[in-house]
This record gives structure tokens, sequence and C-alpha cells, in this order.
């Protein structure tokens, strides 16, 4: 099942069980300035859930666009270095607003998962928050999961926020156990004391019931509700049968492009790093600059000149010199434009921004190259004071 696919059946999915299929929202959060970038799918249903919007629909269901490369959400350093990080992914998700709670949200998760895309049942778990005995009874009165592949974890875990303020709960995680070839070194590989990759978190089913304020206090919501967040990536990864989100077709044929215009073959082992981290930045980068980010030195756009010259930095790595990501926009356009048509209707714009902001990388590098190369020549010379 293609990355496509996946995204499609996931939406119509809940569309037959009454949700409204709502698109995207930008990734520049509007009017909220706890968020530097659009982290979650919840995050443009934040009012909604506060009780200060209403909208004409009580349950709803999104494929968003995220970034976390800021704020509390950060994983711009970890990006290449591991199978499931990246700065812009996908995140699919049903959200309920004071319509439907626990039960329906469990009943829904577990016919997705184990009927419509066929994940095996025998390898499913679920972690739930350490008193949340109410969802405990429901994962035993409604799926196959057995009681000893339930289990309870801390606030780390199983209690989800969007930011340091905002609405929050606890949350029940569904996880997949993908085997002992998956498995790590670490003595103790069980899932709640593991992160390795044998036991893959695919899905979080949050049940929102707070809405904490600046000093820590939470307050019982309106009407508690329903948001859950399952990464595009990853179950495309499990369905593919592959090892990492970079094997998958969402982010493969991005990396067969740099092996073509390199020269270079990709390695799935740390020497691939460079391919992953490009990859990786190149749709950051292509829907930041479409959403109306550009390079700066400040906030947002800081962040998108970071991303954007971390890049350029691991093509030069590759041997590559001169501007190369912005002739990634249009395989990043084939890819996903379809799903987002905003990125294929300024795919001329977005090339032409980040093709200007690697050109005076480039200059910039130049310019200390030379500074570097005259400092050393007088060091030689004896000639430094």
């Amino acid at each position: 099942m293609t990355g496509n696919e996946l995204r499609e059946k996931f939406l119509k999915f809940f569309e037959s069980k009454g949700h409204t299929i709502v698109p995207s929202s930008s990734l520049v959060p509007h009017n909220d300035p706890t968020l530097l970038f659009t982290n979650a799918g919840m995050n443009q249903f934040k009012d909604v859930f506060l009780g200060l919007d209403k909208r004409p629909y009580s349950r709803a269901t999104t494929a968003q666009k995220c970034v976390r490369a800021g704020g509390k959400h950060n994983d711009l350093d970890t990006v290449g270095r591991t199978a499931r990080h990246h700065t812009f992914f996908e995140m699919m998700g049903n959200f309920s607003f004071g319509d439907y709670f626990k039960r329906d949200a469990i009943t829904y998760a577990w016919e997705f998962l184990t009927e419509v895309i066929g994940l095996p049942k025998e390898k499913l778990y679920a972690t739930i928050f350490y008193d949340d005995n109410e969802a405990h009874d429901l994962w035993l009165e409604l799926t196959d999961i057995p009681k000893e592949r339930i289990i309870r974890l801390g606030e780390k875990d199983n209690f989800w926020s969007m930011g340091e303020t905002g609405p929050c709960g606890p949350c029940s995680e569904i996880l997949i156990d993908r085997g002992e070839n998956y498995r790590c070194d670490a003595p103790e590989c069980a899932i709640g004391k593991c992160d390795c990759d044998r036991w893959l978190e695919l899905w979080n089913l949050v049940f929102m019931q707070y809405n904490r304020d600046e000093k820590g206090v939470m307050t019982p919501l309106p009407k508690p509700s329903i948001d859950t967040g399952m990464g595009l990536e990853r179950v495309a990864s499990v369905l593919q049968d592959v090892s990492s989100n970079y094997d998958t077709d969402l982010l493969l044929k991005l990396i067969s492009y740099i092996e073509g215009v390199t020269g270079l073959k990709y390695r799935r082992d740390e020497k691939g790093f460079p391919f992953r981290v490009i990859a990786d930045h190149a749709r950051s980068c292509t829907f930041l600059v479409a959403d109306g980010v550009l390079p700066s030195n400040e906030g947002r756009g800081y962040v998108l000149r970071r991303i954007l010259r971390r890049a350029a930095r691991f093509v030069k790595v590759l041997g590559w010199d001169g501007p190369f990501l912005c002739d990634m926009v249009p395989v990043v356009v084939e890819l996903m434009g379809e799903a987002y048509p905003e990125i294929k209707e300024k795919q001329d714009y977005i090339r032409k921004v980040i093709r200007i902001e690697e050109e005076r990388f480039h200059e910039t590098l130049q310019e200390g190259m030379k500074v570097a190369g005259e400092i050393i020549a007088k060091v030689k010379q004896g000639g430094l004071e």
C-alpha cells in the first residue's frame, strides 16, 4: 500500500463514520502565539476544544502537515540519525468535539488497524495512563488485546499536551511488535521500557479532558473530546515492510534523486546520514515557503534558514557545490502535490526562494573560506599578531 493510498483510506474510513474531512491547516498557526509551527493535527481545533469556537460539525478527520523543528517539539538535530524522526511529517487524525469519547475512539482505531489495513491483532499492544481504569476495561471489552498486552505508564508517556499550556489529557497509545529483527541490544528491551524500533508506536488516542494554564493548573474542558494522531510515514513503513521511514515510497524517491544527481549510492547505515537529512529538509523547506515563511534571522524565518542551510551543508558533504535543494522541489511536488495542491500552485515561487537562500549560503561559505585561508597564510608566515 502506498503512502497516498494509506492517507486516502484513513480519511475515507472516518468519513464513513460521520466525520467531516477537514483540509490541513497552514504550518503557521493562526492566532496562536504559543506555537512556532503547527506540530499536531489538533492545533487548528484548539479553540473548539476550549469551547471558544463552534464548527458546523462535531466530528472531523484530517491529514495534517506538521513541522517539529522548534519550541517544545524539536526533532531537527535527530533527523537522519534515527529511522523515525523528521522535521516535516504528516499526522493523520480523527477528532470528536463533545460527541464521542473513549469507547468509540478505541473501537474506530481497532477496526481501522485490524480490518481496513490488516495489521496482525496478535502483534498489537495498548498503553494507558497509569490510573485510567476506564480505558483499560474498554480495551479488554472492545478488542482482542489480552490483559497482559495492556501496559500502564506514567505522565511522561501517556499524558499528552499540545504545549506548556492549552488542551491536554491522558492518552492511550497503540504499538506494534515488529519482531526480534528490530530489537536493540538493551538487556531490558520491553514495551514501556525501550524506545527501539521493535516496539513501534503507531497511533496516539488522546482523551482530551483538561485545559492547562500558565501556572500548571488543569481545568476540565466544557466537553470531554477526542484527539488522535497517527504518523503517516510510520504506518507506511509497517505496511511496506521496511525498516525505516526513509525506505517508504514517501521519501525514497527523494533519496533516489540525490543518488542520481550526485552519482553516489545511498547506504542505510551512518554513511547514509546526509541523504536522509537532505530528503527530510527538502520537504520541510518546500512546505514552509509555500505557507509564507521566508528565510530570516528571527522566529520562524530563522528556523527555515537553519533547516535550509543544514541541508545545503550536507549537500556539500556529498561533493556537490552550488544550489541543489531548489531542484528537489519538483520531486516533492510530484510526491505530494495532489494531497497538498498549494505546493503545486506555488512551485516556481518556492524554487526561487530556496535558490536565493542557497546562493547566499554558498557566498557566505566562500567568503569564510577566503578569510580562513588568509589567516592560515599569515600564521605560516609568522605575521599574525
